[in-house]
């Protein structure tokens, strides 16, 4: 996955242009539903980022294209999650992942509205909760409300850290394609294991004794 990133890094380093649909097709495959959970959007959007600070992308347009790569995406699946109901939960493909679908009904169910914003942030389930709260009947003045807040949310989430990421390659004088991806898996690499930490904490406080 690493040399496809340092490709896709080389390749908008000499068309800027195809950055932002690249960005936008990341965030709304990572919306479909199994789809997204295989494809690493998130990881994608984090690295073209960090091409801002050298000048070759505008952080503005990269956040436009994922907010609205995401919100396509997640509107798409709650549409078709609303319109064939629960049938949709056990068709194809997602009958194909039963594990995967629990879990996301279970996320749904206890945490009501707040699952479509957790679940932004949590790469498992992302990708199968709007769907699920289609299929579940969660009206649209409440899913589309939260989903927008947040994709808000999440965008900047995380695409400042390849920011950051990018303009400490700069400073340091490295060249982005080489340098800067090894900084952003570091920044994503923390940010899964604080992930990991907090829900390890979560299940031992809510332990029985």
């Amino acid at each position: 996955m690493n040399s496809h990133l340092h490709e896709l890094i080389g390749l908008v380093s000499r068309h800027a242009e195809w950055a932002y649909a690249a960005v936008f097709l990341a965030a709304f495959l990572e919306a479909i539903p199994i789809l997204g959970s295989l494809i690493p959007g998130s990881t994608i959007i984090v690295a073209l980022s960090a091409l801002v600070p050298g000048g070759t992308l505008r952080l503005a347009p990269v956040l436009a294209a994922a907010i609205a790569g995401a919100l396509i995406g997640d509107g798409l699946a709650y549409f078709i999650g609303r319109r064939s109901q629960r049938e949709v939960l056990t068709s194809w493909p997602m009958s194909k992942y039963p594990r995967l679908v629990a879990q996301s009904e279970a996320f749904f169910h206890r945490y009501g509205t707040l699952a479509v914003l957790f679940a932004r942030f949590v790469p498992p389930v992302r990708a199968v909760v709007p769907i699920t709260a289609g299929a579940l009947g969660m009206p649209p003045q409440r899913f589309y409300p939260v989903n927008a807040a947040a994709i808000l949310l999440w965008a900047p989430a995380h695409i400042l850290p390849g920011v950051l990421a990018g303009s400490a390659a700069e400073q340091w004088g490295m060249r982005i394609e080489h340098y800067g991806l090894p900084l952003v898996a570091g920044i994503i690499a923390i940010g899964c294991v604080g992930w990991a930490i907090y829900r390890w904490r979560g299940e031992h406080t809510h332990r029985p004794t």
